[in-house]
């Protein structure tokens, strides 16, 4: 599994990671404007994401615009709504508004921090991306 994770503080960047390690590789990106060239990169090629694991309150670009951004590049490139990428947004905004908002530009799940690894392991099953343990 590909992973790309998402998010300026490098506290939160190292957790995910760690708690991610066992289950896929991998990116990081510190804004939405590197998650959108590292996604671009990945579009064309047999590497394509599984999961983006996004923040919402991001310098240079937020996560609002980042999945936008990337919904609109797979739209281009002919990729069905609902077979693309899934995100995730990670974020510490547990308000309506930016929840709605999030679906409304075509996230999968929405996690408000601090979570548990648990969590978002039972998230990757949820998709189909992890088997569930014997």
């Amino acid at each position: 599994m590909r992973l790309l994770i998402v998010d300026d503080e490098i506290t939160n960047r190292k957790l995910l990671t760690t708690m991610l390690e066992d289950v896929g590789k991998c990116d990081i990106a510190v804004n939405g404007q590197e998650a959108v060239e590292l996604f671009k990169m990945t579009l064309n090629g047999e590497n394509t994401y599984d999961v983006i694991f996004l923040d919402i309150k991001m310098p240079v670009m937020d996560g609002h615009e980042t999945l936008k951004q990337i919904r609109a590049l797979e739209e281009k490139k002919g990729v069905f709504v609902g077979s693309g990428v899934k995100i995730v947004m990670v974020t510490a905004l547990g308000d309506k508004k930016n929840i709605l908002e999030a679906f409304h530009e075509g996230c999968e799940y929405y996690l408000v921090k601090p979570f548990q690894q648990q969590k978002i392991l039972e998230l990757l099953g949820e998709m189909e991306l992890l088997q569930p343990e014997e």
